[in-house]
């Protein structure tokens, strides 16, 4: 039984000290309802915190992995699009030819012809040359393909080969110099071109497959981001909706402390009526 004392209000401090407590669980209910979070820094849980930064660390580093990738793949699909281009030059540059290795030509339909065939041959060079997107050209002279960031350690790539299509290389036979001037020379070069357009099938199929490499990668890396957020989201994350409802509780629990602290502050007046007669 506690004693009744004008000095010590043992009541009051009773009461005042689970008003406290309840202010202490109240503001942290608010500030849950106010960030969304229910660790927002480490004071909150130490040891999650530390969890949750270290995969929003990796999430960090894995969209700086989609960035690469989606720069690798936007220089793929340049490449094919000169690549494709090469083919048609190609396709009309075989017509120029075999037109040419024609006998009954006079002179002045072949010199027609090949300055046709000139034109189209040195579009090859423009194309080529221009096919760059960020630094990165995989079908000029001296190319020699990029890698992309694979994994966020950075200790993984995927590589791009260049796939070089200027004139008088592996892949485009046809020399920089190559013409349909005579019944010979137009031979020689419809040979060459036949050859150009299959090399340059096979280089389109292999950049092709580098494309889809890339994009399925990207995918699979979208996909492991959104796992990590979700994870992060749940060690971290609050629960709304029973925040919501515990605000309620608290808010009722400190109006009824305020109450009770009322009361017990009125004990001492009780005293005086001990000394009425």
């Amino acid at each position: 039984m506690l004693s009744s004392s004008v000095n010590t209000n043992v009541g009051a401090m009773i009461a005042l000290q689970n008003l406290n407590a309840t202010n202490a669980d109240l503001a942290t209910v608010q500030n849950r309802i106010n960030t969304g979070k229910k660790i927002a820094s480490a004071k909150d849980n130490g040891a999650i915190w530390a969890i949750a930064q270290g995969q929003r660390a990796e999430i960090g580093a894995l969209g700086a992995v989609k960035q690469s990738l989606d720069r690798g793949i936007a220089a793929v699909d340049v490449a094919m699009a000169a690549g494709e281009t090469v083919s048609d030059l190609l396709l009309q540059m075989k017509e120029k030819a075999l037109a040419a290795t024609d006998a009954s030509l006079k002179t002045a339909s072949r010199n027609a012809l090949n300055e046709d065939f000139r034109a189209l041959r040195d579009q090859i060079t423009s194309v080529t040359n221009n096919a760059e997107f960020n630094g990165v050209n995989l079908l000029k002279t001296g190319a020699t393909g990029f890698q992309a960031l694979a994994n966020a350690a950075g200790t993984n790539s995927m590589t791009v080969g260049a796939e070089v299509l200027a004139l008088g290389g592996t892949i485009v036979t046809v020399g920089a110099t190559q013409s349909i001037t005579t019944l010979s020379r137009a031979t020689a070069s419809l040979a060459a071109v036949n050859a150009s357009l299959d090399n340059v099938s096979g280089a389109l199929a292999r950049l092709g497959t580098k494309s889809k490499a890339l994009e399925t990668h990207r995918t699979f890396v979208g996909k492991l981001t959104d796992s990590l957020e979700s994870g992060v989201g749940n060690l971290v994350d609050a629960d709304l909706a029973k925040e919501s409802a515990r605000l309620q509780a608290l808010q009722t629990k400190q109006q009824l402390g305020v109450q009770a602290l009322s009361i017990a502050n009125q004990t001492p007046q009780l005293v005086l009526s001990l000394f009425r007669g």
